[in-house]
C-alpha cells in the first residue's frame, strides 16, 4: 500500500479487503474480532522506519473501517524487541526540513492508534526504546514481558522524542521522573515500568500474547459504544482544545439514548448476561 504524506497531511485509500503490509504481520481472529498486527524488522529489531510508520497508518486505518474488527493488539516480532527504536540510517539523513517531516508522519500515525474508539493493547515483548517506547505509549494499555525494557534515548543521538514521547510520557509517569528518562536516556525494567504506571502489567514472555487476548477479550465483552466513548473521554482531558467535564457529560447522554444502554440495564435487572450490539 502506498501512503502518500505531506507534512502533516495523509491520503491512504479505504480497502474492502485486508491488505497486506512489508513491514507488518496481520493476524485477524474472525471468531473473537481480535486483529493481532506484528511489526515484522527481525533483522533490525522492528526499529522503525519511513515505510514502517506507512504500514502502521495504513494498517490502522484498515482496522478501522473494518466493522469484523472489534480490538487489536500490537506487537513485535521475536523475543529480543518489541521496537528497539528508529532505524538510524535513515535518521542520520534528517535535516531541519525533513526532521519535522518525519515527526509529524509519526505523530499522525500514533495519534490514530492513541484516537481509536476500538481498545488497542501493546504487547510489549522486549526493547521498546525510541520511537518503540512511544509507539507502546500511544496504545490504550500497555502489557510487558519480563525481559521488556523502556527508555528515551534520542538525547545521545542530539535529538529529542519526536513522536509524542514527550508528552505521553510525562502523562504516564509525571513530569519528574519523565524527565529523568528523556535527559538521561537511561531505560527502566519492566517491573519499574509497572511502578510507574508505564504498563498495566508484566507477564512472562510465553504467556504475554495469550494475556493480552485475555484481557481484550474481558473489554470486548462490554458495550462497544461506552468502551470507544471511554477512551474519547479521557483523551479529551489531555486535550486543551476540548473541555473533558463537558465531552463526559455528552458522552453519557449518548449512552443514556442507546440500545446498549436498554440491553444493559435489562438485563442486570433480569440477571442475564448482555447482549451488546454497538447501537
Amino acid at each position: 500500500m502506498v501512503l502518500l504524506y505531506l507534512c502533516g497531511h495523509s491520503v491512504l485509500p479505504r480497502p474492502n479487503t485486508m491488505t497486506t503490509f512489508d513491514n507488518l504481520l496481520l493476524d485477524l481472529d474472525a471468531a473473537s474480532g481480535i486483529l493481532t498486527i506484528t511489526l515484522n524488522r527481525p533483522t533490525k529489531l522492528n526499529a522503525l522506519n519511513s515505510a514502517t510508520i506507512s504500514d502502521i497508518h495504513g494498517a490502522m486505518q484498515q482496522a478501522l473501517d473494518d466493522d469484523q474488527v472489534r480490538g487489536i493488539i500490537l506487537t513485535g516480532s521475536g523475543e529480543k524487541a518489541f521496537v528497539a527504536g528508529a532505524d538510524i540510517a535513515e535518521l542520520s539523513g534528517l535535516n531541519d526540513i525533513s526532521g519535522r517531516c518525519f515527526a509529524e508522519q509519526g505523530q499522525d500515525a500514533f495519534c490514530l492508534i492513541e484516537e481509536s474508539t476500538k481498545p488497542v493493547i501493546a504487547a510489549v515483548n522486549g526493547f521498546a526504546l525510541g520511537g518503540g517506547a512511544e509507539l507502546a505509549m500511544a496504545c490504550h494499555l500497555r502489557v510487558a514481558s519480563e525481559n521488556a525494557r523502556f527508555g528515551q534515548p534520542e538525547v545521545n543521538l542530539g535529538l529529542i522524542p519526536g513522536y509524542g514521547g514527550t508528552q505521553r510520557l510525562a502523562q504516564l509517569v509525571g513530569k519528574g521522573k519523565a524527565l529523568e528518562m528523556m535527559l538521561t536516556g537511561d531505560p527502566i525494567k519492566a517491573d519499574e515500568a509497572l511502578r510507574l504506571g508505564l504498563v498495566n502489567h508484566v507477564v512472562p514472555q510465553a504467556e504475554l500474547l495469550s494475556f493480552c487476548q485475555q484481557l481484550l477479550t474481558r473489554i470486548l465483552s462490554k458495550a462497544p459504544l461506552a468502551v470507544g466513548l471511554v477512551i474519547d473521554c479521557v483523551n479529551a482531558y489531555y486535550d486543551s482544545e476540548r473541555h473533558g467535564y463537558q465531552t463526559e457529560a455528552n458522552s453519557f447522554s449518548r449512552c443514556c439514548g442507546s440500545d446498549d444502554f436498554r440491553e444493559g440495564t435489562s438485563a442486570f435487572l433480569d440477571k442475564r448476561p448482555a447482549s451488546f450490539t454497538g447501537n
